[in-house]
C-alpha cells in the first residue's frame, strides 16, 4: 500500500503544523513543552528553525499526544492502515448478550494478544470487565 503525502513533509512543514495545532488549542510554548516532555527551547527551534532539528519518533509522539493529534497529522501524511472493522465471533456473542455499546465493541475488536484476538465470549467478558474495573484507576 502506498501513501501519498497530504502535504509536503519538509522539516519546515512539521514545525508549521506543530505551531498551527498549538495555536488552535490556545497552548503556549511552555504549556506544550511541559505536556510533551520537551524543553521550551527545543520546541521553539522545531517551530522556527526545524531544519536544524530532527526530532525522534518518541519526541514527535509526545508532541502529537499533547496536541491530541496523530503523528501522521504532524508529518502531513495519511495513516498507513485503518483499524479493522471485523468483529470476532466470540466478541459478537458477548456484545449481543451484554448489549454493549457499538463504540465499546469497536474498541474491543482492536485488541489482540500475541497477534490474535481472544476467541471465546468468556475471554472477551474477562477483558471487558478488567477494562471497566480499571476505569477508577484513572482518577477521573
Amino acid at each position: 500500500m502506498t501513501t501519498e503525502p497530504v502535504e509536503s513533509t519538509h522539516a519546515g512543514d512539521v514545525g508549521e503544523r506543530i505551531r498551527r495545532y498549538r495555536q488552535e488549542r490556545s497552548l503556549s510554548l511552555t504549556q506544550l513543552a511541559q505536556e510533551a516532555g520537551v524543553s521550551k527551547g527545543y520546541l521553539s527551534a522545531l517551530e522556527n528553525n526545524p531544519a536544524s532539528r530532527r526530532p525522534s519518533a518518541e519526541t514527535l509522539y509526545g508532541i502529537a499526544k499533547a496536541l491530541g493529534v496523530t503523528m501522521s497529522d504532524l508529518l502531513g501524511r495519511k495513516l498507513l492502515s485503518t483499524p479493522s472493522t471485523q468483529v470476532p465471533e466470540g466478541l459478537r456473542e458477548f456484545a449481543d448478550q451484554e448489549n454493549l455499546p457499538e463504540a465499546d465493541v469497536r474498541m474491543l475488536s482492536a485488541i489482540q494478544f500475541r497477534g490474535e484476538p481472544p476467541r471465546t465470549k468468556e475471554r472477551w467478558q474477562y477483558i471487558y470487565t478488567a477494562i471497566r474495573t480499571s476505569e477508577s484507576m484513572d482518577g477521573d
